[in-house]
């Protein structure tokens, strides 16, 4: 297979060989391309610290001009960007509500919010996203999984697989059941399944005689209507992620992303984050995934699209399936009533997609709390020290956009790649994703984590909710990661209580 070579400059040269196709052009975005005094300052600017007696210029905006003060409300992580123009408010507040609002079955006479299902998994996407914030995992198996979704698909063969990506997994949906599984139904169709789940402790001893004990999960899937799952279903369960900061990682410049994938480890740190490469709908290309769990979707329009195909049954422009994720096995579902064909041609239309991609790119993240407490800086210093900003990447500069002000040329502090890292077997959900193994998983970006128990009423982290604060979730952690969760394991406890005080003050 032809392949093509990028090279890019972010203090040095730096050779990243990229897939089959090239993936460093931002189709999604209309950029005002850097001059080479741009590029030095960036290089400069996002540079790692040594210095961790005071904060660093601007850390505590993590958000540059976007960043909102910090509420001590749930509506925390549901402002706008601070630097929104006022005339754009409305659009704001419009998507809010098409973000918040409650679908309706067919046929309805309200013709503007009907077209629900046949199977869902929410009414709204405010339902999984509460508060714009992380999900709510069940607490036992009585419990309704009201923000955890579960996707599943079957082994493909090459017929199945994208020849254009290299390195894609083929996969498949499952037969009967589609790609994801629903738990919610209409009227007068059977919901797909029941989950089911029981937690395993697993001790964990850290160094002065400090333990830990983690739950591991273990997944039941009751099948409820449909007949038994094919019997090489893989499953793999997740929760909402929060929403902020989203406009911003869109306009990370994917040259810079790229710049710190190392798949093949050439550095020899153990660390080796690999690009997801997704064949985007909307633009009919191979582009960067940037977005989900497994970093399975390339931009927002594409991600909030599938949201509402999947997740809620609602038809658009980009997926225009009435029935969702119904599949010919279903045909009862399929021939179900739907919302399409009146004035809006699709259960959501084009207007109404742009107005909740407005919403979602928007919305901003808190400022940085505590910045110059001894104990954060501290804890800051270990998170250093751990190497945990080898994945945990602190700092980017957004691209200068044409027609995106807002989120044009600002320093941002997410603490993400945005690449995927084998985390290994223990937080494995073995179900591939485009190029993504079923050990990897994007890096999650950690700013406003501090604050997911004002907004989200919680602390359950990770894909799937397992961990039940941030100490937990940093002991999860492995395959890449274990040499960076062994030196928090063995750090004296109040260095390990430093570092949880950084992560909080995010």
């Amino acid at each position: 297979m032809l392949r093509t070579f990028l090279t890019v400059f972010v203090a040095g040269i730096l050779p990243f060989e990229a897939v089959s196709q090239d993936i460093s052009s931002d189709l999604h975005l209309n950029v005002i391309p850097r001059t080479a005094e741009e590029r030095t300052r960036i290089a400069n600017v996002t540079s790692p610290t040594t210095d961790f007696n005071s904060a660093e210029s601007f850390e505590a905006r993590p958000a540059g001009a976007t960043t909102v003060r910090a509420r001590r409300t749930a509506d925390a992580f549901s402002i706008s960007s601070d630097n929104l123009p006022f005339e754009d408010e409305l659009d704001f507040k419009v998507g809010n509500g098409l973000f918040r609002k409650l679908w309706t079955s067919s046929p309805s006479s309200t013709l503007a919010s009907d077209g629900l299902g046949p199977l869902f998994n929410a009414r709204s996407c405010q339902r999984c996203h509460i508060k714009d914030g992380r999900g709510h995992p069940p607490a036992n198996t009585d419990d309704n999984a009201i923000s955890m979704l579960v996707r599943v698909s079957i082994p493909g063969t090459y017929e199945d697989a994208i020849a254009e990506i290299e390195d894609y997994i083929a996969t498949k949906p499952e037969p009967t059941y589609g790609g994801q599984l629903q738990d919610f139904t209409v009227a007068g169709q059977p919901a797909e399944f029941r989950l089911q789940i029981e937690y395993e402790d697993v001790p964990v001893e850290l160094s002065g005689g400090e333990t830990f004990v983690l739950q591991r999960p273990i997944y039941g899937y009751e099948n409820q209507g449909y007949g038994e799952f094919h019997p090489d279903t893989m499953f793999s369960p997740r929760v909402a992620q929060q929403m902020i900061g989203l406009g911003l990682l869109e306009a990370i410049p994917a040259v810079d992303i790229l710049a710190n994938a190392d798949p093949d480890d050439v550095d020899g740190d153990g660390i080796s984050g690999r690009p997801n490469i997704i064949w985007s709908h909307e633009y009919e290309t191979a582009m960067l995934g940037r977005f989900g769990h497994k970093a399975g979707q390339p931009t927002l329009p594409e991600q909030n699209a599938a949201a509402f195909s999947g997740d809620v049954g609602i038809s658009s422009p980009l997926f225009p399936q009435p029935y969702g994720d119904c599949t010919v096995a279903q045909p009862d579902c399929q021939n179900a009533p739907h919302g399409d064909g009146d004035a809006r041609v699709f259960e959501i239309d084009q207007e109404g997609m742009d107005l909740v991609t407005f919403y979602t790119r928007n919305l901003a993240p808190p400022a940085r709390r505590d910045i110059e407490d001894v104990e954060v800086l501290r804890g800051k210093e270990m998170f250093y020290s751990a190497n945990c900003t080898s994945c945990h990447t602190p700092k980017f500069v957004t691209h200068r956009l044409e027609d995106r002000p807002e989120h044009s040329f600002q320093l941002i502090w997410p603490y993400s790649d945005m690449l995927l890292h084998d985390m290994g077997e223990g937080l494995a959900d073995n179900r591939p994703e485009a190029r993504a193994t079923g050990r990897e998983w994007r890096t999650p970006p950690l700013w406003g984590i501090g604050l997911t128990e004002q907004v989200s009423g919680h602390t359950r982290f990770l894909h799937d909710g397992r961990a039940r604060n941030l100490m937990e979730a940093i002991l999860w952690h492995g395959g890449e990661a274990e040499e960076s969760k062994q030196v928090v394991v063995d750090m004296p406890k109040e260095d390990r209580e430093a570092l949880i005080r950084f992560l909080e003050s995010l």
